[in-house]
């Protein structure tokens, strides 16, 4: 049987449009149950989507909040959202009840530049993520580790206040704030990287800057009982393809960081002496103890996470996140 060219997206079509009302006429009995925060009003099947729409997000919130209250529920198609926007409610959400609010909504560009979100910050809780958090704070961001940094924080300051002075008597004015976002993400890079090659280092920060603008979420996120949603993703396709560059250059960098570690470990009896993020993690990985398995691919998620984190915001975001 012959079927026009028009056939197959009208059916889809269809489908889509009775999938809609189902979801409409469907009572949705654990939301009935749940106490939830005072929302806005919302329309059937989108829930809140329409009042983010026509403005800035952090705008659209700003206005939501100031009319609902510091703590708000949105309902974002599928996703049920809590709204925090005052700092006595961001203390009971993000550390009285840390626990409650541990998981978070994954988008899919997330599980595939992460690989599979097994990084610290979208990681489901339980063992792994309890198990990847005691690294962070007890040997990425130890005390000790910090300290050792010290070297790369003082010779990045001075190229700062060098560059700074150079453009000083120039006509044109200075962006600080591009120079401290430069500044604070060699640092960080340096500091997770150690002494890999620069082409490896620029390699992967290109790669960075141009998967973030990828990273956000899409329709299909905000419906995920809506499988074929994502067999229409053109995003997803295009960060597969950045991924495949991604793992490429992270994987030359951790096997390089392999290759050293065993000549450390056979050369000085265990000691290590002067170690970057990797070799903490790699180390880490090799004294055994740990209660899960961590992959390469686990090192990868939390290298990406860390080189991720080059401007202020995100350095708010991952403090919030510990």
């Amino acid at each position: 049987m012959d079927l026009s060219s028009n056939s197959i997206p009208l059916s889809l079509f269809l489908a889509f449009v009775l999938a809609l009302l189902m979801q409409w006429k469907r009572p949705n009995a654990a939301a009935q149950k749940q106490k939830l925060p005072p929302s806005p009003w919302k329309l059937p099947f989108i829930g809140n989507l329409h009042h983010l729409v026509g403005s800035l997000p952090h705008h659209a919130l700003r206005k939501l909040a100031q009319k609902h209250g510091p703590l708000m529920h949105l309902q974002l198609g599928e996703l049920s959202a809590i709204v925090v926007s005052s700092p006595r409610m961001a203390e009971e959400v993000m550390k009285t009840h840390d626990l409650a609010f541990a998981d978070r909504a994954v988008s899919q560009a997330t599980r595939i530049v992460v690989y599979g979100a097994s990084d610290i910050a979208f990681a489901p809780y339980g063992d792994y993520w309890r198990q990847m958090h005691k690294i962070c704070t007890q040997e990425l961001l130890s005390a000790r580790t910090v300290q050792s940094f010290s070297p790369i924080r003082q010779a990045e300051a001075s190229r700062l206040v060098s560059s700074i002075q150079a453009l000083a008597g120039g006509k044109e004015p200075i962006n600080i704030a591009e120079k401290l976002y430069m500044y604070s993400s060699s640092m960080i890079r340096r500091s997770a990287f150690g002494k890999v090659s620069r082409d490896d280092q620029n390699a992967f920060v290109l790669i960075i800057k141009d998967g973030v603008a990828a990273k956000g979420m899409e329709i299909a996120d905000l419906f995920p009982s809506y499988k074929f949603l994502h067999f229409f993703s053109v995003v997803k396709i295009k960060l597969e393809k950045w991924m495949q560059k991604q793992d490429k250059v992270l994987s030359n960098i951790l096997r390089q960081h392999i290759r050293d570690f065993a000549t450390k470990k056979s050369s000085t009896g265990g000691e290590f002496g002067q170690e970057d993020l990797i070799d903490v993690l790699l180390r880490v990985r090799e004294s055994g103890g740990l209660q899960c398995q961590m992959t390469d691919d686990n090192i990868k998620a939390v290298i990406v996470t860390v080189a991720d984190l080059g401007g202020p915001a995100d350095q708010v975001k991952f403090g919030l996140m510990l």
